[in-house]
């Protein structure tokens, strides 16, 4: 027998049942999918931010209908693994109402609003984006036409924050330039790179609006690609990011301001040159609200018990504003904590199992679901990500952030940019024997993973190659150097020869 979910679908009448068969690929909160360690359910959270009520639904949905874990996505989502039983229609009708769950379903697995976790906080920022966040989940959904396209349609607000989102993958990008005309702060619209079009910021749900209904109109025109629905990234291969916006601008209210608002595309955002690097915003930073900071707490791999979920959102209510603000790196923020409570709090997410430190091997890792849960990873990432991190801590300390990224196939689904490390599973052959085992990149600078270092080792011996990098990153690094750019800087073969294993018997 099937799995069936019950969705509340107001445009279709009331309650159906919808049988795991019938889910797509993409999984959503109604909209399941099936894995390999049982049906995945995925909460948009736009934005990230979520209320100590938000909280308390979801650890309770959590402990009564799966294993009791979830996981903070790469895009700020919550996901449950390993659902155990359907939950009734009070359920989702009751996450509908706090606000949990989109009110119309069929826009539901459409990707989720990506913002800095800092926005309104941030003490660098041009504006804040939450508004806009808000605004344009509010016109999706309440245009359910929009679910005809692409579950991976992406959107993505940067308001100049130093923790910023500009380099994370999103098809449509609106970044605050960190300059202002007489109507207010402007932003430059990105279609994968820049578009050299400025916006203002009243203007932006209208260009968004206008970008969607003529994406949605080549959608309706084209035919399926390997099944599946064409991607923004598809549209502007056939007809070029100019032309697409010249059929945008048609349905634009301000076609004139539109179309005046360009400058050259080598012009630099105000903020470009102040981003923080990845992860620096865990620990305590002081807020732009005088008195106030918040704390960035790392969650190994994403993953957070249902009860630590819980107590987070009590220590938040207790002690702050009640706010947790989940993160594309996999993690979560307390905000809005008074600088008088910061030491209580501290001492209370140590209290939980958690920490706030960068310079944790834990800290900075990702990986994708791996074998345990995805038919096309070849190698169990998680379980080996967590085993390395474990072991190395008994052997080395580290004092800078270190990003280190498992695969579990070259699809590289949980990481899309070079980072320090990048682990990408395969299969070995060694005698009669096939075993699991990685190639090993690292460096910021070569697509997709970096430099190839270890073409290919075991999951046992791989511990060990990575030990080897950060012993010759530590020892022969520049002061304040991150490994990627001690990387990129070496010549390849020195850089082997260092790590060879002759060099460390």
């Amino acid at each position: 027998m099937g799995v069936y979910f019950w969705i509340p679908c107001v445009a279709r009448g009331g309650d159906y049942l919808l049988p795991l068969t019938d889910l797509p690929t993409c999984p959503g909160l109604f909209y399941g999918s099936q894995a390999r360690d049982g049906v995945l359910s995925r909460m948009r959270i736009p934005g990230g931010i979520l209320n100590a009520q938000q909280c308390w639904t979801i650890a309770d949905l959590v402990a009564q209908y799966s294993t009791g874990c979830l996981q903070v996505t790469n895009r700020a989502n919550l996901q449950i693994r390993d659902l155990n039983s359907a939950m009734s229609p009070e359920v989702w009708h009751d996450l509908q109402e706090l606000g949990i769950a989109s009110r119309h379903v069929e826009v539901d697995p459409i990707r989720n609003i990506m913002a800095s976790p800092t926005a309104g906080i941030d003490r660098q920022q041009s504006l804040d984006t939450r508004p806009l966040v808000k605004a344009w989940d509010d016109y999706l959904q309440t245009h359910s036409e929009l679910s005809e396209l692409s579950a991976k349609f992406s959107i993505g607000f940067d308001g100049g924050e130093s923790v910023s989102i500009s380099d994370l993958r999103n098809d449509i990008l609106l970044a605050a330039c960190g300059r202002s005309t007489q109507s207010g702060i402007v932003f430059r619209l990105h279609l994968n790179g820049d578009t050299g079009i400025l916006i203002q910021e009243s203007q932006c749900i209208s260009v968004l609006a206008a970008l969607a209904s003529t994406y949605l109109e080549y959608t309706k025109n084209r035919p399926r690609i390997d099944g599946k629905k064409p991607r923004l990234r598809h549209l502007l291969a056939d007809w070029g990011a100019e032309s697409y916006l010249e059929r945008v601008q048609q349905n634009l209210p301000f076609l004139g301001q539109f179309t005046s608002c360009t400058f050259p595309k080598n012009s630099q955002d105000a903020s470009s040159e102040k981003s923080l690097p990845d992860h620096r915003h865990l620990g305590i930073h002081p807020q732009r609200q005088s008195g106030f900071s918040y704390m960035g707490i790392a969650l190994p791999l994403g993953r957070l018990e249902s009860k630590q979920l819980r107590n987070l959102a009590n220590l938040a209510q207790k002690l702050a504003s009640g706010t947790l603000r989940l993160t594309p790196w996999q993690n979560l923020l307390i905000s809005d904590i008074p600088n008088s409570q910061l030491f209580e709090v501290k001492q209370q997410v140590a209290d939980l199992g958690l920490h706030s430190s960068a310079t944790r091997l834990d800290s900075c890792l990702v990986a994708c679901a791996g074998s345990s849960g995805c038919a096309s990873a070849a190698t169990d990432t998680q379980s080996h990500a967590l085993a390395m991190v474990r072991d190395l801590a008994q052997k080395l300390t580290i004092d800078l952030p270190i990003n280190i990224h498992f695969s579990g196939c070259e699809k590289s689904c949980a990481q899309h940019l070079p980072i320090d490390i990048t682990l990408v599973g395969i299969q070995i052959e060694r005698g009669d024997e096939t075993i699991e085992g990685y190639k090993i990149y690292a460096g910021r600078k070569d697509l997709p993973f970096g430099r190839p270092i270890f073409p290919a080792v075991s999951a046992t011996e791989m511990p060990g190659a990575i030990e080897r990098m950060l012993r010759v990153y530590q020892r022969f690094r520049e002061p304040g150097e991150s490994l990627g750019e001690f990387v990129d800087r070496q010549a390849i073969d020195q850089l082997q020869e260092l790590l060879s294993i002759e060099n460390w018997n």
